[in-house]
């Protein structure tokens, strides 16, 4: 598939997933325990204490594959950004993590899944949040403006990440940190996993190879990289997000199984090297 069609398939799949939401319903990703969702990628990521936070929406809403607010360390009065922000769970805990004195930004390419994060931003009365409409191949921000860049479950799902981690680099004060909840994988992927368009939606087909993820990283000119596992998905995972794919789950699931993971990636923007002011300074 084109990146152009793989974006069209993501975006489809999101608008409807919000608009379920809207009027009532759940994505089925993000559910808390007993609701029925048994998806073994999205489900559980976030304890009570953080839904009693946030609009009930914003928590049916929920695609992601971690809680990047929970890892990230985020601290008063810094200015976060969220990829890929959707129902806008992750940007709501991040504002009221940095506080008043701090922001943060939601971006998303999905027009129904930002009026649904608007709405829960409105739900929730946290004033330093701010949606923006974008790609996050195409981050609508200038250089240097951004402490923490979070991310969950959405850099897989791009057909450009060089472009992202580039993208995300860009953005970052000196100094500043990449901490991104993803799916990733170990080893050689199957080839019938990675021409399914829906399990791009699902996060699956889209996942780098961990050490390709730290390439990545690397080559957009990050340092400090760390790629921590979450959840190792097994065979029986995999059965549950397969089925239903026109995939032979028999013949794949012991070829995945271990392979799948979610993961918290880690890594920081190097600080500015000044240049050399004179003979005091040079070697």
């Amino acid at each position: 598939m084109s990146g152009a069609d793989i974006k069209e398939v993501v975006k489809e799949k999101y608008s409807q997933a919000a608009l379920r939401v809207s009027s009532g319903g759940s994505s089925c990703c993000g559910a808390t325990p007993g609701s029925g969702c048994g998806d073994p990628i999205t489900s559980n990521l976030y304890d009570a204490s953080q839904a009693q936070q946030i609009p009930e929406e914003a928590l049916l809403a929920s695609l992601g594959c971690g809680n990047p607010t929970a890892l990230a360390k985020l601290s008063p009065g810094e200015v976060v950004l969220d990829l890929g922000s959707g129902g806008g769970i992750d940007v709501l805990l991040s504002a009221k993590r940095v506080g008043p004195t701090g922001k943060a930004y939601g971006l998303d390419m999905t027009d129904e899944m930002l009026a649904l994060a608007n709405e829960n931003k409105r739900k929730a009365g946290v004033e330093n949040v701010e949606f923006l409409k974008g790609e996050i191949e195409h981050i609508p921000l200038p250089d240097d403006c951004v402490d923490v860049v979070i991310s969950n479950c959405v850099i897989n799902l791009s057909a450009d990440k060089d472009r992202v981690l580039r993208e995300a680099l860009r953005v970052l004060k000196p100094g500043g940190r990449f901490a991104v909840s993803d799916v990733v994988t170990r080893g050689e992927m199957p080839a019938e996993i990675r021409q399914s368009a829906l399990l791009w939606v699902g996060c699956v087909a889209g996942a780098l190879e961990e050490n390709e993820y730290r390439s990545k990283l690397a080559s957009a000119g990050f340092e400090k990289i760390e790629i921590e596992p979450t959840r190792i998905y097994r065979i029986e995972d995999a059965r549950e997000f397969l089925s239903g794919q026109n995939i032979d789950v028999n013949a794949i699931a012991p070829q995945v199984d271990g392979k799948f993971m979610s993961a918290f990636v880690r890594a920081v923007k190097p600080q500015r090297t000044e240049p050399c002011c004179g003979p005091t300074c040079c070697p």
